[in-house]
């Protein structure tokens, strides 16, 4: 889509521009976040096969018709957000490595397809309290090494019935783009972007981790002492679920507003992992000395722990006296207002 912002072009990275957040709830797929770490595949359906084999389960290779056919066929409306979402604004107060993501690589859509954990059931799986991992490949690779994009969850995460883990073929309604997954990918709601794997090639239970360098070596948290100079990737777990956090989507950072205005409407997104749906979300426009609840506008009333999709918001916010220092800037006197936004979850 030409409206996306690009990231980079080889393999292609681009995310939704930040007004465009907040119009819709279910984010078209024409303007959904796209996030490749290797080139695009190319998959023809009538070829395609999923593996499913490991720990406790009988080798089974299903089609994509097999699981249209053979399984209970599922809804989900769940948010994915890339593991660097908003990497900008860290990369602001200290260099960092990784694309300089603003808000805009996240985003909320229907997925359709058969829950995993009846598929691993159908593979010969007994142990419902398997304690292990689940492993995730892909059919993209990096033509120099082979390696596939690949990652894992814990096991319970896929096991929990109410935990909604799709393999889903369909995306708001139409069959997976290319840039998506087509023909299948793997939806976890309420994990991290990173290990909802796309072009999904093989699932495989193991009582050890995914090996691959998107699990061990990357998309790992740690405190602004370390950097790459110093880090033990061993030192940190895999980021899965993901924190609670909100974001102003408009106005933009850095965006003027009309002269003699006393209040100024905000609009953004308040998400959090785990199922863990928002309760509350506060803004302010004197850099957080007072706050004012904003308006949950959609996304309110999804199930206790099973909240998967994000809440959209808005907030007309007084803006501060006269007393704020100003600035000239071009022979116009301005006054600067620091807007922030917080948000609360079950938790």
């Amino acid at each position: 889509s030409p409206v996306l912002k690009v990231n980079m072009s080889e393999p292609f990275n681009a995310e939704t521009p930040a007004p465009l957040l907040t119009d819709h709830y279910t984010t078209p797929t024409d303007i959904f976040y796209i996030r490749n770490h290797l080139p695009v595949p190319e998959v023809d359906p009538n070829d395609y096969v999923l593996e499913v084999s490991g720990e406790g389960l009988v080798p089974t290779r299903l089609t994509l018709d097999d699981l249209k056919t053979k399984f209970e066929q599922r809804t989900v409306v769940a948010t994915l957000q890339c593991t660097g979402n908003r990497r900008s604004e860290l990369q602001a107060i200290k260099p960092i490595k990784g694309l300089a993501w603003s808000v805009g690589a996240i985003g909320n859509a229907e997925w359709r397809g058969v829950q995993l954990r009846d598929v691993l059931l159908y593979a010969g799986l007994k142990d419902l309290d398997f304690d292990g991992h689940v492993h995730f490949e892909g059919l993209d690779r990096n033509s120099a090494t082979g390696e596939c994009y690949g990652a894992s969850v814990p096991a319970r995460t896929v096991l929990d019935s109410h935990g909604d883990c799709l393999l889903a073929y369909a995306m708001n309604g139409e069959d997976l783009t290319r840039d998506h997954g087509y023909p299948l990918r793997v939806v976890v709601p309420g994990i991290t972007g990173a290990r909802n794997v796309k072009w999904l090639s093989k699932v495989r239970t193991s009582k050890e981790e995914y090996g691959g360098f998107w699990q061990q070596r990357d998309y790992k948290s740690f405190p602004p002492s370390v950097d790459w100079d110093t880090v033990d990737f061993s030192k940190a777990p895999a980021i899965q679920e993901t924190p609670v956090q909100s974001a102003i989507c408009s106005p933009q950072d850095g965006s003027a507003l009309p002269a003699g205005v006393g209040s100024v409407t905000l609009r953004g997104y308040a998400y959090s992992g785990g199922g863990r749906g928002i309760i509350r979300v506060d803004v302010s426009a004197d850099g957080g000395k007072t706050w004012h609840e904003a308006s949950l506008r959609e996304g309110v009333g999804q199930d206790p722990y099973r909240a998967w999709a994000w809440v959209l918001w808005d907030a007309n916010v007084p803006l501060p006296v006269a007393g704020t220092p100003r600035e000239m800037d071009g022979g116009c006197e301005q006054q600067r207002v620091e807007l922030c936004c917080r948000a609360v979850d079950r938790s």
